[in-house]
C-alpha cells in the first residue's frame, strides 16, 4: 500500500509539473491585441516610405497629423530599400476622423520642413530649398492649442540639428531654427518633448559621446519660449554603443518614465534591447528600471504614452524573425509589463517598425509604422488602429 501511495504521489508530481511548466509556456506566448484594423497611409509600387520615428506624431481630438520619409526603391537585400542617390522627401500624413482615412502633404514642396542634407538615406532634391537655421528671437507659445514641433538632426554622429514649429496644425512651419548645443560635442535631435506651459517646455535629445559617435540621452529645457535652453541631465551613464530615441511620458507632477533605444556589442556580445527610466524630479535626475524588451533583434526605437486610465503603452518593432510589431503595457509606471501583445505580424523582414502611437478620444490606439509583407515588397506606412485590455 506504501509502495503504491508513494507512486501515486510521483505521479501526481510530474503531471504537476508538466501543467505548470505549459502554463507557464503560454504565458510566455505573445497574445494578439484587439484590432479594429489596419489602414494605409502611404504605399505606391516603387517608392519608399517609412521611419515615422525619426518624423513626429501630433494629435488634436480625432485629428492625427505623422510625418515620415518617402523615396525611391532600390533592392538592397535586408538593408533599407531606399536608392541613396534619388531624392527622400520628409512629408506628412493627416487624419481627420481617428486614423481611418489620411491624406500626404507634401510641406518640402512650400519650402518647409526640407532639413536640408540631414536626417536621409537618400538626397535632398536639389529644387527644395529652405534659409539656414536662426536662432530663436520671438518666444514660443508651446500652450497655444493648435501647436506642435519637431526637431530633427543633420547626421547621427554630431554636429547640429534643426527646430521647426507650427501654430496651425501642422499645416504652416516657421524655421528652421538652431537646436542649442548644450554645451555637447554634438546633438541629434528627434521629437520627444513635454509641454508644462505657456513658454516652458522639455526635451529629450541625443548627445554625441566622448568619442564623437552617437549616442547618450539627455534632457534639458527651456522656460521663455525657447529664447535660451538648460541642460538638465544625462538619462544614464555613456555607453559603449548607443542609447538613442528617447520616448517620455509624464506620469504626474515630477514623475515622468522614459524608454530608449539601446545597442551593444558587436559578434556574440550584440544587443539590441529597449531600457526604461524614471525621473522624481522633472527630468533633474534619471534612475534605471526593469528593460521592457529584451531583445528588439537589429534595432528599433519605442513609443511611450501614458494612457488616459493612467497606464503606460509601450510599441516597437522587433527586427527578428517572425518580424512583428508589438506592444507592452505597465500598471505601474514601468516597473513592470505585461506580456507582449502582437500588433502586426506576417512581415517579410527587418525593414520595419519605428513606430509612434496615439490615444484617439474614445480610448482606442492608432499606432503607425512602415512595413514590407511577402506579397508586396515595397516598403509601406501603415496604421493599426485597436484597444487595450481593461486594467
Amino acid at each position: 500500500m506504501i509502495v503504491e501511495l508513494r507512486s501515486v504521489i510521483r505521479l501526481f508530481q510530474s503531471c504537476l509539473s508538466l501543467l505548470l511548466f505549459f502554463v507557464s509556456a503560454a504565458c510566455c506566448v505573445a497574445q494578439t491585441a484587439q484590432i479594429e484594423r489596419h489602414v494605409v497611409l502611404f504605399g505606391k509600387e516603387g517608392e519608399f516610405a517609412g521611419w515615422p520615428a525619426n518624423h513626429g506624431l501630433w494629435s488634436w481630438g480625432d485629428e492625427i497629423l505623422v510625418g515620415f520619409s518617402i523615396g525611391s526603391h532600390q533592392d538592397l537585400g535586408s538593408r533599407h530599400n531606399i536608392n541613396r542617390e534619388q531624392p527622400e522627401y520628409h512629408v506628412l500624413a493627416r487624419s481627420r476622423d481617428g486614423g481611418v482615412n489620411w491624406e500626404i502633404e507634401k510641406p518640402n514642396d512650400r519650402g518647409m520642413l526640407i532639413n536640408a542634407g540631414g536626417m536621409r538615406h537618400g538626397i535632398t532634391d536639389p529644387s527644395h530649398q529652405e534659409d539656414e537655421p536662426q536662432k530663436i528671437t520671438e518666444s514660443i507659445r508651446f500652450d497655444h492649442p493648435d501647436f506642435c514641433m519637431t526637431m530633427r538632426f543633420q547626421n547621427v554622429d554630431g554636429g547640429s540639428s534643426r527646430l521647426y514649429y507650427s501654430y496651425d496644425r501642422g499645416r504652416h512651419w516657421r524655421g528652421p531654427f538652431k537646436v542649442p548645443t548644450f554645451n555637447q560635442r554634438g546633438v541629434m535631435a528627434r521629437t520627444d518633448y513635454l509641454v508644462n506651459g505657456k513658454t516652458d517646455c522639455q526635451v529629450f535629445l541625443t548627445a554625441s559621446k566622448a568619442n564623437d559617435e552617437e549616442g547618450r540621452v539627455f534632457a534639458g529645457s527651456t522656460k521663455d519660449g525657447g529664447l535660451t535652453w538648460k541642460f538638465d541631465a544625462y538619462v544614464g551613464p555613456e555607453p559603449h554603443g548607443f542609447s538613442i530615441m528617447p520616448a517620455t511620458a509624464r506620469i504626474f507632477d515630477h514623475h515622468l518614465v522614459m524608454a530608449t533605444r539601446r545597442r551593444e556589442g558587436p559578434g556574440e556580445t550584440k544587443r539590441r534591447w529597449i531600457d526604461c527610466w524614471q525621473s522624481l524630479d522633472n527630468g533633474m535626475s534619471w534612475t534605471a528600471l526593469k528593460d521592457p524588451v529584451d531583445d528588439v533583434g537589429e534595432g528599433n526605437p519605442p513609443s511611450l504614452i501614458r494612457m488616459r486610465d493612467g497606464r503606460l503603452c509601450l510599441t516597437y518593432g522587433d527586427r527578428k524573425p517572425p518580424f512583428r510589431m508589438y506592444a507592452k503595457l505597465s500598471e505601474d509606471a514601468g516597473q513592470s509589463w505585461s506580456d507582449p501583445l502582437v500588433l502586426r505580424d506576417k512581415i517579410a523582414g527587418r525593414d520595419m517598425g519605428y513606430p509612434r502611437t496615439v490615444q484617439r478620444a474614445d480610448g482606442k490606439l492608432v499606432t503607425i509604422y512602415y512595413l514590407y509583407t511577402p506579397e508586396n515588397r515595397y516598403r509601406r506606412v501603415e496604421a493599426t488602429i485597436w484597444s487595450p485590455s481593461s486594467p
